[in-house]
């Protein structure tokens, strides 16, 4: 390469993006979510101008180690060696630092996600052990009492777009996508009656429906 001509890497980025099935500039702009004016300066071997986090995105989208990703595309004509491996090393360390605040966000979100859950079930969480106590006292107590302390999960449950199969006692027709029977055989079709209910959220299966067969 002269020294008048301008470094060129398409060719590398290409072979790259072939390995992971991505057929144009476009479409790696796309997936990883990085400008093809970025995508352009790492065309032209201008990868130390680049931010840590562009590179970042770059390299997981393509599945290379961002210091091969750094290697590959590093115009040796401006940078020497000891440069070349001192940038590696920087960023080696700010992708270390962008992993430990990726992990203190997924835990934040988690403990949001637990708070917000905990103060759907607050009636549920408090009244239900003084509701267990003053049973083991009065066995004679109806049950039927329990039954407003369910409404907080029936509450979350809805929250999460979670629904039941077909409601516990119902008569439905057997589908063995959606149900499981507990015992015998039963054709598509045949009359069975829900024991436990099962669970769909959208369109995925989270619990089928426990059903018997109609006698």
């Amino acid at each position: 390469m002269s020294k008048s001509s301008k470094p060129n890497y398409t060719d590398s980025l290409q072979t790259l993006m072939q390995r992971v099935g991505i057929s144009s500039f476009k479409a790696l702009a796309s997936a990883s979510g990085v400008s093809q004016k970025q995508i352009m300066r790492l065309r032209r071997g201008e990868v130390e101008q680049m931010r840590v986090e562009t590179i970042l995105k770059l390299a997981q989208v393509l599945k290379v180690p961002i210091n091969v990703l750094m290697r590959t595309f590093l115009n040796s004509e401006i940078a020497q060696p000891p440069t070349e491996d001192k940038t590696i090393a920087t960023l080696k360390q700010e992708y270390q630092k962008l992993q430990h605040q990726l992990e203190q966000q997924k835990q934040t979100l988690l403990q949001e996600f637990q708070l917000s859950t905990l103060q759907v079930l607050e009636s549920c969480l408090l009244q239900l052990p003084t509701f267990e106590f003053k049973v083991k006292e009065h066995p004679e107590i109806s049950a039927t009492k329990l039954l407003p302390l369910i409404r907080p999960l029936q509450q979350l449950l809805q929250q999460w777009g979670i629904e039941q199969i077909a409601p516990v006692g119902e008569k439905i027709p057997y589908n063995p996508q959606l149900h499981q029977l507990l015992s015998g055989n039963a054709q598509p079709s045949d009359l069975v009656i829900v024991r436990y209910t099962g669970y769909i959220q959208g369109e995925k299966l989270l619990y089928r429906a426990k059903v018997s067969l109609v006698e």
